[in-house]
């Protein structure tokens, strides 16, 4: 069967959990993080690299931060950095994120069916609950985990083994959402089958993604109906 052409009874076959990356895979966010680095480093005066968002891609907030700080020897503290990311996407996160498309009717697919649900994100936990609680996804998710709860940021298994292990399942019975290339190795180095999600930021990726993914889909509209 091709893996574009994937329903949702066969995608879910044997599956006890769903884990979804967030940002890219769950929610339409990719976009404005771009803005948001061209905008901080430019109070500093350094033009953002053109490879910038590549070299980051997986990090986890803390890693990200200090990243910057090293690599562009910025003033501010990492605790700095931290908050101004938070102050500036807040709002964003707010008014202009929405579901990606057939998201909200798969997560309710999913609880009718008794399928249990986690995020493992290398957002920010502020920001993850500003999302949780602008969408209403407290509840269908029963864990909320972030890059900086475990040791190791994406492509290292580490986050998707801790929602595993936080929901009760075995990683050979859990299948992950993702939309970048280091967060599907992040969930194929756990064990578990990964379904990529196709995103406007990582279109350059699309056939990088369907290779190292087991399933692709262009959203969750096509899985349902």
């Amino acid at each position: 069967m091709n893996r574009q052409e994937i329903l949702y009874h066969e995608l879910l076959l044997d599956k006890e959990a769903v884990i979804f990356d967030l940002d890219g895979s769950l929610v339409d966010s990719m976009w404005m993080w771009e803005r948001i680095d061209i905008e901080y480093l430019g109070k500093f005066g350094i033009p953002m690299p053109k490879d910038l968002q590549r070299q980051i891609e997986g990090m986890s907030f803390n890693e990200t931060a200090q990243y910057f700080k090293s690599y562009f020897h910025l003033p501010d503290s990492l605790e700095q950095i931290k908050e101004a990311w938070n102050r500036m996407a807040w709002d964003k996160y707010r008014h202009e994120v929405p579901l990606k498309p057939g998201a909200a009717a798969f997560l309710e697919q999913c609880r009718k069916d008794g399928v249990r649900l986690g995020i493992a994100t290398s957002n920010s936990r502020e920001l993850v609950e500003t999302i949780a609680e602008v969408h209403g996804l407290r509840e269908y998710f029963s864990c909320i985990m972030t890059a900086c709860d475990v040791k190791k940021g994406k492509p290292a298994p580490d986050i998707y083994l801790a929602v595993a292990g936080a929901l009760g399942v075995s990683p050979k019975n859990c299948l992950v959402f993702e939309d970048i290339v280091p967060g599907i190795m992040a969930g194929k180095n756990a064990g578990m089958e990964v379904c990529a999600v196709e995103d406007a930021y990582s279109y350059d990726q699309r056939e990088e993604k369907q290779l190292l993914a087991d399933y692709y889909i262009e959203d969750f509209r096509r899985i349902l109906y």
